[in-house]
């Protein structure tokens, strides 16, 4: 079976025809740097994370795309409001760019821990204005973009009478219009209420500009994901995505822009969308004060949620769902993905006992004669029903990247594998060669695909304590016996014991008047 996506853009799954093939070329649109990212914020990078890393499983060459918005984001759709990120940096008396910085590293670090691979190219919008005043240029040239007081708009009407504006929301212009109620009342500058800004004028007291063929400004939100994915992607990529949320106007405005422009194309071949993070059924945003920011999810409590989680929990609760489903935050959800998440780890931690007892119950069969060059290996009567709970791992990931499916697959030949550990007649009952793919594919697509790393659940200090007791009682042990005339080797074994343990980890214990302390070795 190959790989099929579902296409926003023709409304069904696709076999995956990448443009220049093995080439691909992935972009996800990314955040706008103006405050601590929250769990919704996270779903996508997770989603194309697997998806990058299963294309480069199946040997394609992924230039994998992630931008920074640090500019241009305005608090309204319709081009109206503040600046996200100079409203961020008027609050904090700091600049814009100690906001976007500032946050770009907090949101890089939350991506690490979420197990999400660094993107091969990550463009910070602020750092592409030429390009990007080089498309609008190219708009305005083919007839589509007008400018009005030093700000540029996009002809909408215009454009839509040779092409479809609304094709990849599937809405019309009438819908729109009808939608929109707009009297133009602050917005006498645009000729249509469907018009976008794609470069603002500055007012006097913005922070944010730079020089442009029409005064002073800076870019519009949209503009500035068509202009870094064509100068790093081409004319045509091959997947194009984000939430849900951004399908309209965001990425409706992309195609505009990239078909009104040189560009002529529909800027991507697929475009793909995952669904939102909800809180008791209502989608999780900032607006509504109802979001998990990321850093205190790790921590907890926080929110509707009363413990926190690892970032390894909330990657794997995240996956447990297809990625174009809603799904809902709450303990209980995260407590489950806990449960599965961590069977997993124990499947990887069962691995080697499964190869190792498998080399054992080989090597106890007498009458087995080993595979020579001119021979296949031998086949037994587990090997069918084991390699198609192995083949069925990635039938999931195949269509429309289903890692719900592919996890409830792992879950399947994870019980195949407890019952051959537990039960010897069974293990002798499949062959190694069966064994070994099984094993080799479940760690391919818990670790590499699916990004699930085992976390260290242990306290250090904690258990440092803990061996301390066992030594001060090691040691009232031998003072005991002692002071009894009783043997106390047995004591002084344990303190030995203790000691040289620790030391192998860099510790040292003192024995102190004050009690019994630990200090880093200086060896």
């Amino acid at each position: 079976m190959s790989l099929s996506l579902y296409n926003t853009l023709t409304r069904k799954k696709e076999e995956f025809q990448p443009v220049h093939a093995p080439q691909v070329g992935v972009y996800l649109c990314g955040p706008t740097v103006y405050s601590e990212a929250h769990l919704g914020n996270a779903r996508g990078p997770v989603v194309f994370d697997v998806l990058t890393r299963y294309l480069r499983h199946l040997k394609y060459q992924v230039r994998y795309v992630r931008n920074i918005t640090d500019v241009g984001h305005l608090e309204s759709d319709a081009d109206t409001g503040e600046d996200k990120m100079e409203k961020a940096a008027r609050a904090a008396r700091i600049e814009p760019m100690q906001v976007a910085q500032h946050f770009a590293n907090r949101y890089r670090q939350h991506m690490m821990a979420l197990g999400c691979l660094p993107p091969d190219i990550e463009p910070q919008a602020s750092g592409h204005i030429t390009e990007q005043i080089g498309m609008i240029e190219e708009i305005i040239a083919n007839g589509f973009g007008y400018e009005v007081n030093g700000s540029v708009y996009f002809d909408v009407p215009n454009y839509n009478e040779a092409h479809r504006y609304g094709k990849l929301s599937n809405r019309s212009i009438e819908d729109q219009l009808g939608g929109t109620r707009d009297t133009l009342a602050g917005q006498d500058e645009k000729r249509s209420p469907l018009d976008f800004a794609l470069w603002k004028k500055a007012s006097p007291e913005h922070i944010m500009r730079w020089p442009s063929p029409w005064g002073e400004g800076f870019p519009g939100w949209h503009l500035e994901c068509s202009a870094m994915s064509r100068k790093y992607l081409g004319n045509l990529s091959d997947i194009h995505g984000g939430g849900l949320d951004l399908m309209f106007p965001h990425h409706e405005c992309e195609i505009a822009q990239c078909q009104a422009s040189d560009t002529g194309t529909d800027e991507s071949r697929v475009w793909m969308h995952n669904n939102m993070i909800t809180v008791n059924g209502t989608k999780m945003s900032k607006s509504l004060g109802n979001f998990v920011l990321l850093g205190d999810l790790f921590q907890g409590p926080t929110g509707p949620l009363a413990q926190g989680y690892s970032p390894m929990v909330v990657r794997f609760f995240l996956l447990q769902a297809h990625y174009r489903s809603p799904v809902d935050v709450s303990d209980d959800a995260l407590q489950a993905a806990r449960k599965g998440y961590r069977k997993l780890m124990n499947g990887l931690r069962l691995l080697d006992k499964l190869v190792v007892g498998s080399s054992l119950s080989v090597a106890g069969e007498n009458d087995a004669e080993p595979a020579t060059d001119n021979q296949q290996p031998t086949t037994k009567p587990g090997d069918a029903d084991l390699r198609k709970l192995t083949a069925d791992l990635y039938t999931g990931l195949d269509d429309d990247l289903n890692t719900a499916r592919s996890i409830a697959s792992l879950f399947n030949l994870l019980r195949k594998f407890n019952t051959l550990a537990t039960t010897p007649a069974a293990l002798a009952d499949v062959s190694a060669a069966a064994l070994t793919e099984a094993v080799a594919a479940y760690r391919t697509l818990v670790v590499d695909i699916l990004g699930l790393q085992d976390e260290p659940r242990a306290n250090a200090e904690q258990l440092l304590e803990l061996t301390l007791g066992f030594y001060s009682e090691a040691k009232n042990g031998a003072k005991e016996a002692k002071e009894s005339a009783e043997d106390a080797t047995p004591y002084y074994a344990k303190i030995d014991q203790i000691r040289a343990a620790l030391k192998e980890q860099g510790i040292v214990i003192k024995d102190t008047k004050a009690g019994v302390e630990w200090a880093y070795s200086e060896e």
